[in-house]
């Protein structure tokens, strides 16, 4: 299986000419365009790396780096930024970055360190103890196993694709809120707004299925006709 990587970079031109480089490499690349985003995927996914900068819109990368570390998220953190002074480098390495390239950079030698920090990455010994801990998170009737991209959903447990778990977890986070399919498709997928796809409604249903209804039969996501879905508990 491909080692899968984020690129978590708002600028568009060096997210396609840099992410074309990656996957050349073999690579499984996804991105984020902010650092509130990149947040919330690595919570719900597993990465073998993550690729940060540091000026981001939403959440800094030097938030993002303190808060993955926080959370006892242990991702190697390469840091690739614009910011050269050492106070900065130093700062970043405080808060838990493995790596910092600055910008420009060249490329061959940004895919040598990427394939340091994997190497090193895939030596450290796993214990048994952070093998088997649950990460737990629970939101008013349902729990989430991150670990296992696993919810239990009114008392059943229901497996879900990782897709499908991100996409409960993003409606969750914003029960009796209307989101939009533009919002989704941005914040879930990572595409650009206003992308012609029947992929959230597909999404959504198969959730629907899922889940099952509430004790009044009626469903747990709703359709806010010409506005997008809600999640009601």
């Amino acid at each position: 299986m491909n080692e899968r990587i984020l690129l978590v970079e708002d600028e568009q031109a060096l997210c396609m000419t840099l992410g074309d480089r990656i996957c050349c490499e073999g690579y499984e690349l996804e991105f984020a365009h902010d650092g509130l985003t990149a947040f919330r995927k690595i919570a719900m996914e597993a990465f073998d790396l993550v690729i940060v900068d540091l000026m981001l819109p939403l959440k800094s990368g030097l938030e993002l780096c303190a808060e993955l570390r926080q959370a006892d998220i242990t991702t190697p953190i390469l840091v690739l930024t614009a910011m050269s002074h050492t106070i900065d480098k130093i700062a970043a390495f405080k808060l838990g970055a493995d790596d910092y390239v600055t910008k420009p950079f060249d490329t061959l030698e940004l895919l040598a360190r990427i394939k340091a920090l994997l190497r090193r990455s895939s030596l450290k010994p796993v214990t048994a103890a952070s093998a088997s801990a649950p990460r737990v998170v629970r939101v008013e009737n349902a729990m989430f196993d991150i670990r296992r991209k696993q919810v239990k959903h009114n008392g059943q447990i229901v497996s879900l694709t990782t897709r499908e778990f991100q996409l409960l977890w993003y409606l969750l986070e914003r029960r009796g809120t209307t989101v939009s399919r533009d919002e989704l498709l941005e914040q879930v997928w990572g595409l650009v707004p206003g992308t012609m796809t029947r992929t959230v409604d597909m999404h959504i249903a198969t959730l629907r299925q899922k889940l099952g209804r509430t004790s009044t039969n009626t469903d747990v996501i709703v359709t806010v006709p010409g506005r997008g879905y809600q999640y009601q508990p």
